[in-house]
């Protein structure tokens, strides 16, 4: 070939960067665009149940394989995935949003097409994208569209955001040179400037040979900018304790030997809070401070010797250097980092025992011993997926093996977005390996937003296992405000009725109440092994809540009361 359709080459360039699943929903203005799909080798089409549902699966795919593309319509589509696209945006995962528009000559008249606002603007959808976009390409010619394509999709990858891409009708099916496929896009991060990364490098070093009580605190955007190498080196050299935030939770190998534990501010564990708080060095590396990723602001310091390193910037107690990206600067310091830390005398880490009291089998169970209990189940290699609430603070309880991946939306906090994000990550896992396990933790509430994408999931015969949190309603709301108030109640489901209703041939379900349920559950090998799609409904009761998110609550409303 000496030509290929424009819409092919978008697809080609993603398949060379290993995005092989295309998220979205068909509309009359994408379906020249889809048809293309079909044409590149190992891609195929999830074809979602809405637009929200495939954004959120665009994310969960992102957060495995490093990048994803969403496709929707114009107006209609894109508007419903906004929610998603945001939620990516805030939490710094690569995504490549294809809108298909109508044609050029359409947009010149300024036709009063469906799906449009009647006022011939074409263009306004793409400026309500702006701003959780990295960039943006409204394309209208030929001749640059590849270009533009390419610069798109470097963007997302490089910056781990969010880049829109409106693509007309007519633009598609018109053919661009086959062979600029063959120079690679350059994914490759800008070189931070010498001298500003020799005055950061030359701090730190200065920072760490005085300190005596240093610790590294990791979160989540070390790894969403592909930094855990990085770290767990920094943690071998130095053997400074190292410990996690909740959005961080998976960063670090939790079994590794100066592991401390989770760092919520004054939520921590006691142990973990002391040694956190007493230390006199913090290398922080991809912090997002949000309410709920500090205990509502609740860090405290006592020391100024803070260093900050970032996707784009570092900060050096109060100075900053923009433009000095993390990784770089991390493979830097770690060139001259065991010189600097030879005189450190480790010190013994917070060792947070696991509380799983054992007791009569038919005992009722709770959020406490659950979030415990898991640890021994989990395994080298999950996926593990928690929705916003209950299971999002519980899991923060639990211990990860190695070379585990945690997905919370911790930040963003959109319910529901875990449902569509299991689908996401359960199709990356089915590319990458298919014995990987996919587990999600999802309320009985929270469900029930997004429980289509179940539907997607059993049609690709994925094999996910799927815990429904059954406590009756919006459990998390109710701590906040409301306890008996009716907006926080749900119409109760036959959750366990779902998969029959999709259609599943390949399936379990299951409903537990006790814990001897739940250890027989996972002590059973056939269980264990991900061999069909299984729901595992876990009834508890209504206002059982794990105990920090109980105090985590109460400081939310708090907040929300303040003037």
């Amino acid at each position: 070939m000496t030509e290929i359709t424009l819409g092919r080459y978008l697809f080609e360039r993603l398949s060379q960067l290993n995005v092989n699943s295309i998220f979205g929903v068909p509309g009359d203005f994408n379906l020249s665009l889809l048809d293309k799909i079909y044409e590149v080798d190992g891609m195929r089409w999830a074809g979602n149940a809405n637009e929200l549902n495939a954004a959120y699966a665009a994310d969960g795919y992102s957060r495995i394989k490093g990048l994803s593309c969403l496709v929707t319509t114009f107006g209609v589509g894109e508007l419903s995935a906004l929610n998603g696209v945001a939620g990516a945006y805030a939490e710094h995962v690569g995504l490549l949003h294809v809108v298909g528009i109508p044609s050029i000559t359409s947009q010149a008249k300024q036709l009063l097409l469906h799906h449009t606002l009647g006022n011939g603007d074409f263009t306004v959808f793409h400026r309500m994208s702006n701003n959780i976009s990295q960039t943006t390409a409204f394309i209208s010619d030929i001749n640059h569209a590849p270009k533009e394509i390419d610069r798109c999709i470097r963007e997302a990858y490089v910056y781990q955001r969010p880049v829109y891409v409106g693509l007309p009708a007519n633009l598609v099916d018109l053919k661009v040179p086959a062979s600029l496929l063959d120079t690679p896009l350059d994914t490759s991060l800008k070189p931070n400037d010498p001298d500003a990364q020799e005055e950061v490098v030359d701090l730190v070093l200065k920072l760490i040979s005085e300190a005596k009580d240093p610790i590294i605190l990791v979160d989540a955007c070390a790894s969403r900018h592909n930094c855990r190498g990085e770290v767990e080196k920094l943690v071998d050299v130095t053997q400074f304790p190292v410990f996690t935030t909740p959005m961080g939770k998976s960063t670090i190998n939790e079994s590794h030997k100066r592991f401390g534990g989770v760092y919520v501010g004054t939520l921590s564990q006691p142990e973990v809070k002391e040694a956190v708080e007493s230390a006199d060095l913090v290398l922080s590396v991809g912090a997002l401070l949000s309410d709920f990723n500090t205990g509502s602001f609740s860090y405290s310091y006592k020391t100024k010797n803070i260093v900050e390193f970032h996707s784009d910037y570092t900060k050096i107690r109060q100075a900053t250097y923009p433009g000095v990206q993390m990784k770089e600067a991390l493979r830097k310091l770690l060139e001259s980092v065991a010189q600097a830390s030879k005189g450190y005398q480790p010190c013994p880490v917070p060792n947070v025992k696991l509380l799983n009291t054992p007791g009569p089998a038919s005992t009722q169970l709770s959020q406490e011993w659950l979030w415990t209990k898991v640890s021994s189940w989990f395994r080298e290699g999950d996926i593990i997926i928690t929705e916003t609430g209950t299971s999002a603070f519980g899991i923060v309880q639990s211990r990860f093996p190695n070379q585990t991946v945690g997905i919370s939306q911790v930040l963003w906090g959109s319910i529901g977005f875990t449902v569509g994000a299991t689908l996401g990550a359960v199709m990356a896992a089915q590319e990458i390996d298919p014995a990987k396990r996919v587990i999600l933790f999802v309320g009985d509430g929270s469900l029930q937003l997004t429980v289509q994408e179940i539907s997607t999931m059993v049609k690709w015969e994925t094999t996910p296992y799927l815990f429904v949190l059954n406590n009756d309603g919006y459990t998390i709301e109710r701590l906040i405000h409301g306890v008996n108030a009716t907006y926080n109640d749900i119409q109760p489901w036959n959750n366990l009725a779902l998969l029959p209703l999709f259609n599943a041939r390949n399936y379990e379900t299951y409903q537990v109440s006790t814990t001897g349920e739940i250890d027989k559950l996972f002590s059973d090998p056939d269980f264990a092994t991900n061999s069909k799609i299984r729901m595992i409904e876990v009834m508890l009761p209504r206002m059982d809540a794990p105990a920090n998110l109980v105090a985590q609550a109460t400081l939310s409303a708090q907040t929300n009361a303040e003037n």
